[in-house]
């Protein structure tokens, strides 16, 4: 059975094309013009993800995101503008799943949608165990492992290595681990990122002559799902 997915987008150029674009990978699309429409859309159906603009008429998308809450935990995508900070913030403090900015790739937020559509099925299943190949994330214990040996990361590291996991075969750019791993809030180095990204690699991919994080030039970092 398809798996079932609301585009909540007043631009109808856009929705046709994500819609189509759904349909070709073949998901059932279903779309709503404005913020009233797709919250009575949500509300009233059964989806497995909603793609939420946040700029709407009658209904801005926060405001749909909030009522949504109130009785889903339905994966919930973001469509935010170019440097909107403070959507995106409101967004995730509200309970999104995810953003990408406007203008974004469509094989981009495609990735995004398997990922949410993944973790969903992971949570329901209740599995607490990552993996990318023979590397394993346990989240209750907060163990690594490779081939069963356990790898010592600190917090920072853990969380971070956890969300490119979480994330596989998406490109992270550093901008985004920096908001999502350290906070919106962080005043620090921005070079943060990759002094982390080195700490990483000392531990798993020198330890074990492999190559887990893989460097996109002028872009960020990936680990790339090798099963």
């Amino acid at each position: 059975m398809s798996q079932r997915i609301l585009i909540i987008e007043d631009e109808l150029k856009i929705a046709r094309f994500l819609e189509l674009e759904l349909s070709h990978e073949g998901y059932e699309a279903d779309q709503a013009n404005d913020g009233r429409e797709g919250l009575n859309k949500a509300l009233a159906n059964k989806y497995d993800l909603v793609v939420l603009d946040i700029m709407l008429p009658l209904m801005n998308g926060i405001e749909v995101l909030r009522r949504i809450r109130q009785s889903s935990e339905i994966p919930v995508i973001m469509l935010t503008a170019k440097d909107e900070v403070m959507d995106k913030v409101v967004g995730l403090d509200m309970g999104a799943n995810d953003y990408i900015t406007k203008p974004f790739a469509i094989e981009e937020l495609l990735a995004r949608i398997r990922n949410a559509l993944r973790i969903k099925t992971q949570k329901q299943d209740g599995t607490k165990i990552l993996a990318a190949g023979e590397l394993k994330l346990d989240l209750d214990k907060y163990l690594v492992t490779y081939q069963n040996q356990a790898i010592e990361l600190t917090k920072r590291e853990f969380d971070l290595l956890r969300y490119m996991v979480e994330n596989k075969n998406i490109v992270m750019t550093r901008e985004r681990l920096l908001e999502t791993v350290w906070g919106f809030d962080y005043a620090g180095d921005t070079n943060i990122v990759d002094v982390y990204i080195r700490y990483l690699r000392s531990k798993i991919d020198d330890r074990y002559n492999m190559k887990l994080i893989s460097t996109i030039r002028g872009v960020g970092y990936v680990i790339k799902d090798e099963d």
